[in-house]
């Protein structure tokens, strides 16, 4: 069932778990994660990118897929606008029926970011859609963030309290696009940061964090887990060994479902580990 981004995350703050979100790159993709959230009976959050947007030329084929399956499935799934640079493509997320969006301006000044930010929240929440925003930028995209730069609570605080958004991703060690689950986390820092903001904390680059580090963020204050570059690891893999072992195959079904049904079992075991379960 399509859900709004708020209803989740705060049911999971309440209850002391996190909400696992993955990104959808083609049909395959959220196909696999609607059936792991459905096998497990949990909620998921299914994130479409700008960065996909541009590969696929436009948002609504991808969406309008994403959105089926959403509606479709027999537990809440939150369809999320991610890493939105883009004015314009967050109105037409609302007009395509999202439910939650990730504005980032965090490449402009702090005073625009938040001018911004707020701007977008006061349309998308007239349209009941939920927001998420950024505050300064997480590692890895582009080569922007120093490994070292951490968030401030309170700025994380006043960014949260100026803005009006409905979670908050800060930056706690986690870097984007890691193949190698080698991120430490600064779970001290998580606590502070928690403690002081109202809203429920989002870690992004959630890949390159093992599992027991996954685990303890969740139990230091994060609610939702972004993870997509290990499930692209695992869909490609799948890929890779279907065509190694018969070099003649042609029938792209013959490894895209393999490669489905991998993303699949381990989004399932990637929504109860978030879940703590």
């Amino acid at each position: 069932m399509l859900t709004p981004l708020h209803d989740v995350l705060e049911n999971a703050r309440a209850e002391g778990r996190g909400v696992a979100a993955f990104n959808v790159i083609h049909l395959e993709h959220a196909e696999a994660l609607t059936r792991a959230a459905e096998q497990v009976g949990l909620p998921v959050v299914l994130q479409v990118s700008e960065n996909t947007v541009a590969f696929h030329g436009s948002l609504a084929p991808i969406a309008g897929a994403t959105r089926v399956l959403a509606e479709r499935a027999g537990v809440p799934v939150v369809l999320h606008l991610d890493h939105a640079v883009s004015e314009p493509l967050v109105d037409e997320a609302l007009g395509l029926g999202f439910t939650s969006v990730m504005f980032d301006g965090s490449k402009l000044d702090d005073a625009r970011n938040r001018a911004v930010t707020r701007s977008v929240v006061e349309r998308c929440h007239a349209a009941g859609v939920s927001v998420e925003a950024e505050l300064g930028e997480i590692g890895g995209k582009d080569g922007v963030h120093a490994p070292g730069v951490r968030t401030r609570p309170d700025e994380a605080a006043a960014f949260a309290r100026d803005t009006g958004v409905d979670a908050l991703a800060v930056a706690v060690g986690s870097s984007h696009a890691m193949t190698e689950r080698t991120a430490e986390l600064d779970l001290a820092l998580i606590g502070e940061i928690r403690g002081q903001v109202d809203v429920p904390l989002v870690l992004h680059g959630s890949s390159g964090v093992p599992d027991d580090g996954i685990a303890a963020a969740v139990r230091a204050g994060m609610t939702k887990i972004n993870i997509a570059t290990h499930l692209n690891a695992v869909f490609t893999a799948a890929v890779r060994e279907r065509l190694g072992a018969d070099p003649r195959l042609v029938d792209t079904r013959k490894y895209l479902g393999p490669a489905r049904d991998a993303v699949q079992a381990e989004a399932a075991r990637l929504l109860e580990l978030v879940a703590l379960r």
